[in-house]
């Protein structure tokens, strides 16, 4: 198989034909679950008559190229590794899972757009506690410190005028819409979003920006999380008052608990309301920095789940 970018540019001690592989039945163990202990491994399920799969897997090797050994690449040919595909559970093609430390953390299926393929490398490569993008520079850590700190005026000016002198930047144009919502103006947060340029408008700065905004929209609804926790013990299969549960506790910085009810409530009916407890979870986990650890530990027990 002919790689792409198979230049000097990858990571100290990681060859390049080491980064993408073809990988079997009998090969799967060592190149992927056991791999994966030490270096994330991402692996394309694919077929030769699968006309999206032509498209998504160079896209996929691309991505991984530019990630510099952060990442590897597994490609499972599902017509002739046909257990692998039934053990995993793989009902259509493409189909892409993320593994880290012997375990499915992440996943999509179908072909995606490539900003969200970067995206889904960027935080798989976060997750494990790498760096792709070669980190932010010093004025974006600064704003992203200020805003820590609740230096939210400071930090939005500072994250202006990095956009002053570079107005393609996702992290900036993400940092301000969070300075807003802190400062609970939801109008000029979403302005703020509104006014990036097309090519970077699905970049992952923008989408957790997006998260966030949406989150404390809702909050703007929720109800007493006492009367709610009272609905959710006398009646614990009542799935709406465990929703609106996770969402109060969510906007009163409980986040951790509201992920817990959302995968109780997803392990009960994962149906429910066109699948309703996974997509909030998402929208929670696209709000926080891929190396949170109840991002971590949620994805990795709502992939156990779904998979189970």
């Amino acid at each position: 198989m002919e790689l792409l970018g198979t230049g000097n540019d990858t990571a100290p001690g990681v060859a390049p034909q080491d980064l993408i592989k073809d990988v079997t039945e009998a090969t799967f163990m060592a190149e992927v679950v056991e791999a994966s202990q030490t270096i994330p491994v991402i692996v394309d399920f694919w077929a030769p008559w699968c006309g999206p799969c032509k498209t998504l897997g160079p896209a996929l090797e691309k991505a991984v190229t530019e990630a510099k050994g952060a990442v590897r690449m597994a490609k499972v040919n599902v017509d002739e590794n046909q257990m692998i595909a039934q053990q995993l559970r793989i009902q259509s093609i493409p189909t892409v899972y993320a593994f880290w430390q012997g375990q499915p953390i992440d996943g999509f299926q179908g072909a995606v757009p490539e900003s969200e393929i970067k995206g889904f490398v960027d935080r798989l490569v976060q997750q494990s506690g790498g760096d792709a993008s070669g980190g932010l520079d010093d004025a974006l850590a600064a704003a992203e410190e200020m805003l820590a700190e609740g230096a939210v005026q400071d930090a939005a000016q500072t994250f202006q005028a990095i956009l002053d002198e570079d107005d393609k930047n996702a992290a900036a144009y993400g940092g301000l819409a969070r300075c807003f919502v802190a400062l609970g103006d939801l109008d000029q947060a979403e302005a703020a979003l509104n006014g990036a340029p097309a090519e970077i408008s699905k970049a992952p700065e923008l989408d957790a920006a997006h998260a966030q905004i949406q989150l404390a929209r809702q909050a703007e609804d929720t109800g007493p999380v006492a009367e709610l926790q009272a609905k959710v013990e006398a009646a614990p299969d009542d799935h709406q008052a465990r929703f609106d549960l996770a969402q109060a506790l969510y906007a009163r910085g409980e986040t951790q608990a509201a992920v817990d009810h959302l995968l109780e409530l997803f392990r009960r009916d994962r149906e429910w309301k066109d699948a309703a407890a996974k997509h909030q979870l998402f929208t929670i986990f696209d709000a926080l920095k891929p190396d949170d650890p109840v991002v971590l530990h949620g994805r990795r027990k709502l992939t156990s789940m779904i998979f189970a």
